[in-house]
């Protein structure tokens, strides 16, 4: 899970919003600021289609790299690449369409998404309380990749209405967020299961911060 804030990311600009939600899979790059690993760079890496396609096409550049024969019919043939990047896209990297009600029962779907609701809310609270917000709504965004075959990459941001925008989050917010977003009940792997299953990849908890109770303001203030 990596939480996009100002803080995180090497590039903020892209964390300009013009409506809610904002989306980032497909639309930019994210460049965390702390290290994630050589594992954690390639995964951020093979979002990228180029890359992607690349790979893909290796089979038919070393072919025509061995057999010089066939080097100009591969070349020529642009209905095979299309095919070859379809088939790879979408029947290897993605759970077909005819196979996404296997990966999960409909009743523990649900569930998850309910403790999914449940976990954000709680989450949301506690940073608006915290920052003694008394109108507006702020949205817990939850988006992951839809490449089912690499482990699931989550993108979390919290966006406000105001703005819009998506928040500056202090450090605290973000220790809220990582503590209280995903636990054992709940996992990244585990909604991306229900995410492939359902072939929706971004989640939209909002907060009406008029509804926050008493008890949590105190026990914000308290904190």
């Amino acid at each position: 899970m990596l939480i996009l804030t100002h803080d995180t990311i090497r590039n903020p600009a892209i964390l300009q919003v013009r409506q809610l939600p904002r989306k980032f899979f497909g639309r930019v790059t994210v460049w965390p600021r702390h290290p994630v690993g050589l594992g954690g760079r390639l995964r951020i890496v093979i979002e990228f289609q180029w890359v992607r396609y690349s790979l893909s096409l290796l089979p038919l550049i070393g072919i025509g790299l061995n057999w010089n024969s066939l080097a100009l019919p591969l070349a020529q043939a642009p209905i095979l690449m299309l095919v070859l990047l379809w088939f790879v896209e979408m029947r290897l990297l993605r759970v077909p369409a005819n196979k996404r009600a296997q990966l999960i029962d409909a009743a523990e779907a649900e569930r998850g998404l309910d403790l999914l609701r449940v976990q954000a809310r709680a989450v949301l609270t506690r940073i608006a309380a915290g920052r003694e917000m008394r109108s507006g709504a702020l949205h817990l965004v939850v988006e992951q990749s839809e490449l089912g075959v690499f482990a699931p990459l989550t993108y979390v941001s919290v966006q406000s209405d105001e703005g819009p925008e998506v928040l500056r989050l202090t450090q605290a917010e973000q220790q809220i967020i990582a503590e209280g977003l995903f636990q054992e009940t709940l996992s990244e792997a585990l909604l991306h299961r229900i995410n492939q299953s359902q072939n929706i990849f971004l989640r939209d908890i909002t907060l009406e911060a008029k509804g926050i109770s008493a008890h949590a303001r105190l026990a914000a203030a308290l904190a």
